[in-house]
């Protein structure tokens, strides 16, 4: 008698490990791509791995997922001749990472541990991909390019700068839930009454620097102080906390104080956004993402000091389509911008299209869309 063959067992659920270290830049996609994963296959296990050099020990086991450590070296300076070894010490510690985990697929967001993890993939023989935020690529996703054919990228202009024979796709830079679906007109009065900004006046949201003293500080003091005897126009001035006292002084001394409101921490970017008419702000990945999925018009000061000066390259994009004004750094102050900030409150027919044009190049999906590639791969694995 013919033993009829078993039907085949349920699939295993996938398990994704994620390599997301050293600054926000590389956490926060790592995180809104982790909760896409898990909203697309809430059978799915993601946990992250990271240095013990940045800021993952706290903020990935914060947001609830299981962080393992690898060693590795910058890529810059004398470190370049340890390099080499440390790489293999770091992938030889990822692989067996990867095997604890039981892992389907590793995934690199950029940073220190992002090479070892897929060198560790490939010594395991798992299928990889890694994720690049900026419009220029990082050192260290250059070189784990060079261990995998999958490569994701947040702009255009990365997709070329790798190799032909790699399987490259724009997926845009995974956001925060909250930037899927996002509407303004629904959340506009709620934010500005959340915030405390005026209901009908103009709002200049501005995202200035930690330490009180940044060029956009400066920027947002002294556009304070060119509008503080006009009602129609306000500063939404975005501040770390140490900052914002010896700010709050400032604007008093100034006579600003009414028209601009300084902020130490918001819990929720996208009600900044949805408060604002316009942003001045660096020229950060995660920024100008933001910007576009949200349909926020944008002035733009690249960082002068950026790498590579990738910030520029950062909010090409964003220009090109209309949706952004760029200055430069040394350029950035009151006198400059406050005359180009005023004609668009007198023209809200260009600041809509400008709106428009930003919309046009968002991505507000790319988590999902990395997602759903990440969960393609990790089932070949399985």
């Amino acid at each position: 008698m013919t033993a009829t063959p078993s039907a085949p067992g349920p699939a295993r659920p996938p398990r994704v490990v994620i390599a997301a270290g050293g600054t926000g830049g590389h956490i926060y996609p790592g995180l809104a791509l982790a909760a896409a994963i898990t909203r697309l296959e809430p059978t799915a296990t993601v946990t992250f791995v990271g240095t013990r050099r940045g800021l993952e020990g706290e903020v990935i086991p914060r947001a609830g997922y299981a962080l393992d450590f690898v060693t590795m070296v910058p890529f810059t300076g004398a470190n370049r001749l340890a390099l080499p070894a440390a790489l293999l010490r770091g992938g030889l510690q990822a692989r067996q990472v990867l095997r604890r985990r039981q892992a389907d697929i590793a995934v690199g967001m950029g940073g220190y541990a992002s090479a070892p993890l897929l060198l560790g993939a490939r010594l395991a023989r798992l299928p990889s991909l890694i994720h690049e935020s900026g419009a220029v690529p990082g050192k260290a996703n250059l070189v784990a390019a060079r261990l995998t054919r999958n490569i994701a990228t947040s702009f255009p202009a990365a997709a070329r700068a790798f190799p032909a024979d790699r399987h490259v796709q724009v997926t845009g830079m995974p956001l925060a839930a909250e930037f899927v679906g996002f509407d303004r007109a629904a959340l506009r009065e709620g934010a500005r009454a959340a915030l405390g900004l005026p209901a009908e006046a103009f709002v200049l949201f501005v995202m200035g620097g930690s330490q009180g003293a940044t060029r956009l500080t400066e920027a947002a003091l002294g556009l304070g102080e060119r509008w503080r005897d006009r009602g129609d126009i306000h500063v939404l001035l975005k501040l770390g906390a140490r900052a914002a006292s010896d700010v709050e002084t400032q604007l008093r001394r100034l006579g600003a104080d009414a028209v601009v409101h300084p902020v130490a921490y918001l819990d929720r970017m996208d009600s900044a956004y949805a408060a604002a008419d316009l942003a001045l702000c660096r020229a950060g990945a995660g920024t100008v993402a933001e910007l576009a999925a949200t349909g926020l018009p944008g002035v733009l000061v690249p960082y002068p000091f950026a790498t590579g000066d990738h910030q520029r390259v950062n909010a090409d994009e964003l220009v090109a389509a209309g949706g952004a004004r760029v200055i430069a750094d040394a350029e950035a102050d009151a006198a400059t911008i406050g005359p180009l900030v005023e004609e668009l409150v007198a023209d809200r027919g260009r600041l809509a299209a400008m709106a428009t044009a930003a919309q046009s190049v968002g991505r507000p999906d790319a988590a999902d869309h990395l997602a759903r590639w990440v969960l393609e791969l990790a089932g070949k694995s399985t």
